[in-house]
């Protein structure tokens, strides 16, 4: 339940931000918030990160609703809190930008950052908890998952052993 409650609040985040961006900016508008920094920037991205199949609503809808439940899957099969919060991040912030294909035919953004001379693309906090929720998966998978499966393995190692035990100490 917590799981479910972290990825609806996730999501709220998101669309109150959204609706915040869009009643209140026009589309191109901006507010400078760290002079040289960091804009709020009323923006509308038709296809993924940096723009990326642009206009691809039609690929991007199906392809959530898969995604979504293969980490649904994955995240009820799993006993590990910290791949199960990796998974809710992803699925919450694949949920804020779904709605906004689904009901605005694009994806609302509005967080606009500079480096030096390099303006970083412009993106929403649907977004940030898809790419944190993505790095956690992958610190997951690189550092976590072994240690894990090395001790699933023991265990059932000894489990083994503690049952030939028993069968040997009954015959």
């Amino acid at each position: 339940m917590l799981w479910i409650a972290l990825a609806i609040a996730i999501v709220v985040l998101d669309q109150v931000s959204k609706y915040l961006i869009i009643s209140n900016l026009s589309l191109g508008q901006q507010i400078p918030v760290i002079s040289d920094f960091f804009n709020i920037t009323h923006w509308k991205n038709t296809g993924a990160a940096w723009g990326i199949l642009e206009n691809g609503r039609i690929f991007f809808i199906p392809f959530t609703i898969v995604l979504s439940a293969i980490l649904i899957r994955i995240h009820m099969k799993s006993d590990n809190k910290f791949l199960k919060l990796s998974l809710t991040l992803i699925l919450g912030g694949a949920m804020g930008n779904f709605i906004d294909r689904v009901f605005r035919a694009s994806v609302v953004d509005f967080l606009q950052f500079f480096f030096g001379s390099y303006q970083f693309p412009i993106f929403n906090i649907a977004d940030s908890f898809v790419v944190i929720g993505t790095a956690l998966m992958v610190c997951y998978i690189l550092f976590m998952q072994r240690d894990i499966e090395k001790k699933e393995a023991h265990n059932r190692e000894f489990e083994n052993n503690e049952i030939e035990k028993k069968e040997v100490g009954e015959s």
